[in-house]
């Protein structure tokens, strides 16, 4: 059978199954707003507990990345980001995600070469990114400000 471009596109069209975009956009709204409801809820309840704002706002996302480790652990991060789709993608719980996946799914080479080492699969760029990103911030801060130019 041979087909030209457009024969092709119609038969594609025709076979492929239609997307629910209405549905997942709706799931992805609702479930990432529901992480971004955990995570107030998680910063006020440290609040009323009389921890310091300035830890709070660290301890906040620390729990955040928490949670998603161990959810990505029990299997329940990929049942909801199903549901979901882009609604998981809150980068602190989609990043925590991406980290921990490749891991458990090399436990089988063993916890050094397996899990230690997929664990950087993802975040190794990321970190090597973020470094380098807060060095080149860290000269124009100081040349920008105590080198006499602002």
């Amino acid at each position: 059978m041979n087909f030209d471009v457009k024969q092709y596109g119609v038969r594609v069209k025709r076979h492929s199954a239609r997307s629910p975009v209405f549905r997942d956009c709706i799931g992805a709204f609702l479930i990432g707003g529901a992480i971004c409801l955990l995570a107030e809820g998680l910063y006020r309840l440290y609040l009323s507990l009389g921890i310091a704002e300035a830890s709070v706002r660290i301890l906040t996302p620390v729990s955040l990345i928490a949670l998603s480790a161990v959810a990505t652990g029990l299997g329940v991060f990929d049942r909801i980001a199903k549901l979901a789709g882009a609604g998981t993608l809150v980068p602190i719980t989609g990043f925590a995600n991406a980290v921990v996946a490749p891991a458990i799914d090399n436990k089988a080479e063993g916890y050094v070469p397996g899990v230690g080492a997929k664990m950087f699969v993802i975040a190794g760029p990321v970190i090597v990114y973020g470094t380098i990103a807060s060095v080149i911030w860290g000269v124009v801060y100081f040349f920008l400000h105590r080198g006499g130019i602002v």
